[in-house]
């Protein structure tokens, strides 16, 4: 067992010992344990790691999947410490059943604060609401965050570093502060570990007749969706909405939802396309390495507005004006594709006869006119009809790049 965890594990447990094993406690004795000790500043990360290969004297080591991996440095029946790797992991919007605090050991992450406000349960495992952003920080190494069980600390970490390493010192488990959920923006709590077995493989199922392009599919999903229940339905709508987009009969599935649930069904058609938008900035990640790009993408999906993402660029990078520091990001991230230029999934429209090699300069000279307000074209874009230059700004709305230009 590695020296260092076994001191902090043992101090904890002292400190917490003299308050009575308070759950209420737990979270600050944590965190000034982490700060008097800062483990970024004590622990030689590959030494870490060697010991932990060759030495079988080791604590218990849990099952969870969470971390890439989790690697546990010190065991108690009330409380562990761990340290989660984290490769290209960005968590989910969650809450917690236990409670401690999180050391950022080595690397730096986008921090991002929530409420869930007007929760309603629909089952024990689902709830509509709205989910807010409080507030948005950067993590840089060094850094301790307490962690406070339940409701009171919904929150996601965007890791921006390869790896990213965090220690956590947590309890086992907080009675009364479950489900563990998580959070699907603007408007659905759900429970991840939810065992709908029925429903796993009814998804399946369709993904089957989607993959052999079965053409009683979309009339199939509609009779499971005026015969399922909210949550059900919910989540068979998440699974087919990609291919029922393709085929044309998204909108009257969507509507098919909504006149069962009526309006319990409101916020649906938000929280999907949100679903959607996250989903498609994770998968950059797989391809983007480059650390200020990973922040770029980190703002795209968690800064609430233009002037969130412009204050976190500055905080990180005052250098240079943070506008210029996008339009920077938005030119090294172009490329050429076989329809012409892209920033990310902002693609140039086909229709518009411009030349490959003028593409990319009216592309970013666009963006930057958006980010700017939009309100009288720059003279780069005075050969573009006033149709044209909308159709751009639809190409960045409907893009990752959208919080730019709303």
């Amino acid at each position: 067992m590695d020296s260092f965890f076994k001191e902090l594990g043992r101090t904890v447990l002292q400190r917490w010992k003299k308050a009575n094993f308070s759950l209420e406690k737990f979270p600050e004795i944590a965190r000034a344990a982490l700060d008097e000790q800062p483990p970024a500043e004590h622990v030689d990360l590959a030494e870490f790691m060697r010991e932990f290969l060759l030495n079988d004297e080791q604590p218990f080591q849990t099952q969870s999947g969470f971390g890439q991996p989790e690697l546990v440095a010190y065991d108690h029946p009330r409380f562990y410490i761990q340290l989660l790797f984290w490769m290209d992991g960005t968590t989910d919007i969650h809450q917690h059943e236990f409670s401690g605090a999180f050391h950022v050991m080595h690397g730096s992450s986008i921090h991002a604060h929530y409420e869930f406000e007007n929760g309603q349960s629909i089952t024990p495992h689902f709830r509509v609401g709205e989910v807010k952003m409080k507030n948005i920080e950067l993590l840089e190494t060094g850094r301790t965050v307490p962690i406070i069980s339940g409701q009171r600390c919904i929150h996601s970490l965007f890791h921006l570093d390869t790896p990213s390493v965090t220690v956590v010192v947590r309890t086992q488990n907080d009675p009364g502060t479950g489900p563990q959920f998580n959070y699907l923006p603007p408007h659905i709590a759900m429970d991840p570990v939810l065992d709908d077995a029925l429903t796993m493989r009814r998804k399946q199922l369709l993904d089957v007749l989607e993959q052999i392009e079965d053409p009683t599919y979309p009339e199939l999903v509609q009779e499971m969706i005026a015969e399922l229940d909210f949550e059900r339905g919910f989540f068979i709508l998440q699974n087919c909405m990609g291919h029922l987009r393709d085929i044309g009969e998204w909108e009257s599935t969507l509507g098919a939802f909504q006149s069962k649930h009526g309006a319990l069904a409101k916020g649906v058609p938000a929280t999907l396309e949100e679903c959607v938008r996250r989903d498609v900035i994770k998968g950059m990640r797989s391809s983007i390495s480059e650390p200020e790009h990973r922040f770029f993408l980190a703002l795209l999906m968690n800064a609430p507005t233009r002037a969130d993402l412009f204050a976190l660029v500055a905080e990180r990078f005052p250098d240079e004006p943070p506008a210029d520091t996008v339009l920077r990001w938005a030119h090294e991230l172009g490329e050429e594709t076989e329809d012409g230029i892209a920033i990310l999934d902002a693609l140039f429209p086909e229709t518009f006869a411009i030349a490959g090699e003028d593409q990319p300069q009216l592309f970013i000279g666009a963006l930057r006119h958006f980010m700017e307000g939009g309100k009288k074209a720059p003279s780069s874009l005075k050969a573009l009809t006033a149709a044209q230059i909308k159709e751009l700004r639809a190409v960045f709305a409907e893009s990752s790049l959208r919080i730019l230009v709303v």
